[in-house]
């Protein structure tokens, strides 16, 4: 475990199974963590059942800001504008009270509040949504994962920037293979999307000493041989993260390089967010509190962002006008 201390704004109410589950989650993170402190937003009731089961020495690690409103699972995005548990989070990293935020709350409600909260980077319409998959030969990182339902062409080529950036950041990858998902590994095989992006990927410079490798398919994000970094759209790759989830269990668990991720880190604006699966276990919320600690101990959202801005821009394609962060209405 990384030292140095990282506060978590955590979403008590966010996610199908809340708050029980975001309770359990947060009291395994707090143990697991000396150095881990909880902000925790939502019913003071709730807060305060989580603090009891604490011991003295852990307990003042943890502080409240009570909120009662919640973002539902089904509810419209701009949902997010209102007062409730995710928007009070994100603004907590706004104002310095913490370092990160963590939701389980519905993906496109903390896509939009954390963009309207925090803004987006510069050259960043789109913000994309990053999974770190299991694979044979090691660790793949796919995006987007639910954060950008329908981007063009220059979308992919700047995710495929920050997948890169963050696969070397994050994970320590040396000079990443990245691959464009697809249905054939030939040259001008898939749909109009991927058809234009594969020539631009091809063109444009990478961070780290990345290379693009081409186009990829579904079989070799599970082996991991061919590429570190693998880019889609968020509609095909949160459809692709939660079908590896159910192969996985009905095989009976993920390769011994780790497990099936059920939280992914929001790249694209200006803080540290990562969003748990909605229907995220115990577990799986303690996961994602330790990812982002983990990020901010590493600097990884400013270190990806500096990257970017030194990265080629991309020109626009016909379609990129029609980005708009609050689309997002997939729940991760």
């Amino acid at each position: 475990m990384e030292p140095g201390t990282a506060r978590i704004a955590v979403d008590l109410l966010g996610g199908d199974d809340a708050p029980a589950v975001v309770v359990d989650g947060a009291l395994r993170a707090m143990r697991a963590d000396p150095d881990l402190h909880l902000l925790l937003v939502g019913p003071a009731e709730v807060a305060d059942g989580l603090i009891g089961a604490l011991d003295p020495v852990q307990r003042i690690r943890v502080t409240v800001r009570p909120v009662r409103a919640a973002v539902g699972m089904a509810d419209h995005p701009v949902a997010a504008r209102a007062d409730s548990t995710v928007r009070a989070a994100v603004t907590a990293v706004r104002d310095g009270i913490a370092d990160a935020v963590v939701s389980a709350g519905a993906t496109g409600a903390t896509v939009t509040a954390a963009a309207l909260g925090l803004g987006r980077w510069p050259h960043v319409r789109r913000p994309a949504l990053v999974a770190t998959l299991p694979a044979v030969a090691g660790p793949v990182v796919l995006l987007d994962v639910g954060g950008s339902l329908e981007p063009g062409p220059a979308t992919l080529v700047r995710h495929a920037v920050l997948g890169t950036a963050y696969a070397a950041v994050a994970h320590g990858v040396a000079e990443p293979r990245v691959g464009l998902l697809s249905v054939g590994t030939e040259a001008g095989k898939g749909d109009r999307l991927r058809r234009t992006a594969d020539p631009l990927l091809a063109a444009v410079p990478l961070p780290h000493g990345a290379r693009y490798v081409g186009l990829v398919e579904g079989y070799d994000i599970a082996s991991g041989s061919r590429a570190d970094v693998v880019v889609t759209d968020g509609f095909t790759g949160n459809v692709l993260l939660k079908a590896i989830e159910g192969a996985y269990a009905m095989a009976g668990g993920p390769p011994a390089s780790g497990g099936v991720p059920r939280a992914a880190a929001l790249l694209g604006v200006a803080g540290t967010v990562v969003v748990c699966h909605g229907a995220a276990r115990g577990d799986d919320v303690a996961s994602g509190i330790a990812l982002a600690a983990h990020l901010w101990r590493r600097r990884a959202t400013e270190t990806v962002s500096a990257l970017l801005d030194r990265a080629p821009q991309t020109p626009s394609q016909p379609g990129d006008h029609a980005d708009r962060t609050t689309d997002t209405e997939v729940s991760l």
